[in-house]
C-alpha cells in the first residue's frame, strides 16, 4: 500500500516499511512557519492510523506535533535564564525559586527525564523523593527531612516551568497540572506569652535593636518591614505609619523590595508608646549622626548601623536569639515577636478583621489559619459575653 500526497496538517495512507512497521507521514508548518514532515510508526496500520490522528488533534490544538526531547533540567536552566529573570515577581522570590529549582529539580531523577516522556506519575514519584529527602544541617546528628512549605513551593515552581514549556510549544500538556499540590501540616504559630515577651525585651534592653523589638512587639510588623522603615514614612501628626516595602538580602546586597502582598502596603496607627519610641530612636539617630561625622551615610532609615547604613536582618535575629537565652527561653525569632503580637490582640478581643488589617495578611482567612491556636480563649470570652447578656 504506497501512501499519497496530502494537503497540509493531514496524513498519508499508511505505508509498509521494509522493517515491517507502518507508517503515516504528516505535513505540518511549525510555529516558525516552516513546512515540515514528521512520521508515526504502529506496527499495525491501525495503529499508526491511531497515532497519525493523535498527532493531528494536537496540530489542530495549536500544540508541537511532538514533545521537545530536551531534557526537565535543560529546560529548567533555560526557564531560570529566561522566563524567571523576566518575570515580575519580587527580587527575593526569583532567588528562592532558582534555588529550589537547583537543588530540588535539576539534580533529581525527574530532571533527567526528557519532556516528550515526562508523565503525572513521573511527578507524583518525585514529591515522594522529596517527602523523604533529607535537608541539610549543621549538626550531624540533626537529621530533618523537607518542610512541606519547601515541598510545596518547589511543586509550583515545577509547574510553572512546564506551564512555560506548554506555552513554547516544547510540551502538549502540563503533567503537574494532573497531580494534586503537596498539602501543608497545619501548625500552630510560635508565640510567646506576654510575660515571655516582656522578658525577652527586658533581656534585649541594652541591645542596638531593643528599639525595633519593641517596635515589633508593639506593631505586629513583619522584620523586613520595620526594616525597611524610612523617617518619611512616620507621620507623628497623624500617627500613623506607612508600610511600603522590605528590607531582604537580594545577590548578597540589603535591597528594599515590594511589600509581600498588596495588602501589605498599609498604615498602621501608632499608639501613645510607639510615638515615644521613634521620637527617642529619631534622637539618638542624630547623636549617632553627629559623632560619626563625614562617616555618616544619610539613608533615611529609621534603624540603621553606627553610620547610617541600613541594619542586617541576620545581626538582629542574633541580638534576638541572645535575649531570648539569657530569659531562658526557647530560640526565638523576629516572626515569633510579631506572632506574638498577634495572639495577644486576639486574646484581648480584638476582632480577626482588625487583627488582619494590621498584620497585613493577604486575607482574613490566612490570619484565621496562622492563629487558629488562641480560638479557644477567644471563644471562650465570646461564650461568657453572651451569657452575660443573657442574664441581664
Amino acid at each position: 500500500m504506497t501512501g499519497s500526497r496530502r494537503g497540509n496538517n493531514e496524513g498519508t495512507s499508511p505505508r509498509k516499511r521494509a522493517d515491517g512497521r507502518w507508517q503515516v507521514q504528516i505535513r505540518h508548518t511549525d510555529e516558525s512557519g516552516v513546512s515540515k514532515r514528521s512520521a508515526v510508526y504502529g506496527r499495525t496500520a491501525a495503529e499508526a492510523r491511531t497515532k497519525a490522528k493523535v498527532m493531528l488533534a494536537r496540530l489542530a490544538d495549536g500544540q508541537p506535533a511532538r514533545d521537545r526531547n530536551v531534557t526537565v533540567a535543560t529546560f529548567t536552566r533555560e526557564w531560570i535564564t529566561s522566563t524567571l529573570a523576566a518575570s515580575e515577581r519580587k527580587e527575593t522570590t526569583k532567588g528562592l525559586y532558582a534555588n529550589l529549582a537547583g537543588s530540588h529539580i535539576i539534580p533529581s531523577k525527574l530532571g533527567a527525564l526528557p519532556l516528550a516522556k515526562l508523565r503525572a506519575s513521573h511527578v507524583e514519584a518525585w514529591v515522594v523523593e522529596l517527602r523523604a529527602k533529607e535537608r541539610a544541617s549543621s549538626k550531624p546528628t540533626d537529621v530533618r527531612t523537607l518542610a512541606d512549605s519547601t515541598i510545596r513551593s518547589t511543586y509550583t515552581v515545577l509547574r510553572s516551568v512546564l506551564d512555560t514549556a506548554v506555552r513554547d510549544g516544547a510540551l502538549a500538556r502540563n503533567p503537574a497540572a494532573a497531580v494534586k499540590r503537596p498539602k501543608v501540616a497545619r501548625k500552630e504559630a510560635a508565640h510567646l506569652s506576654s510575660d515571655q515577651l516582656r522578658a525577652v525585651l527586658e533581656q534585649a534592653s541594652t541591645s542596638r535593636y531593643a528599639s525595633m523589638f519593641e517596635l515589633l512587639a508593639r506593631t505586629g510588623m513583619r522584620r523586613g518591614e520595620a526594616l525597611a522603615l524610612r523617617w518619611s514614612d512616620v507621620d507623628f501628626t497623624d500617627s500613623l505609619l506607612r508600610v511600603r516595602g522590605t528590607l531582604a538580602r537580594v545577590d548578597g546586597t540589603l535591597t528594599v523590595t515590594a511589600p509581600k502582598t498588596t495588602r501589605s502596603a498599609r498604615f498602621i496607627p501608632m499608639s501613645a508608646e510607639v510615638e515615644s519610641l521613634l521620637h527617642q530612636v529619631k534622637a539618638s539617630q542624630a547623636t549617632e549622626r553627629l559623632q560619626a561625622s563625614s562617616v555618616w551615610t544619610q539613608t533615611g532609615f529609621v534603624f540603621t548601623t553606627e553610620t547610617g547604613q541600613p541594619c542586617d536582618p541576620r545581626n538582629a535575629l542574633r541580638a534576638l536569639k541572645a535575649a531570648s537565652a539569657k530569659a531562658g527561653l526557647p530560640s526565638t525569632t523576629l516572626h515569633t515577636i510579631r506572632h506574638s503580637a498577634a495572639t495577644l490582640m486576639l486574646v484581648n478581643g480584638v476582632p480577626l478583621k482588625v487583627v488582619s488589617d494590621v498584620l497585613g495578611h493577604a486575607s482574613v482567612a490566612i490570619t484565621g489559619d496562622v492563629y487558629g491556636h488562641v480560638s479557644p480563649d477567644v471563644s471562650r470570652t465570646a461564650l461568657a459575653a453572651l451569657s452575660t447578656a443573657l442574664e441581664t
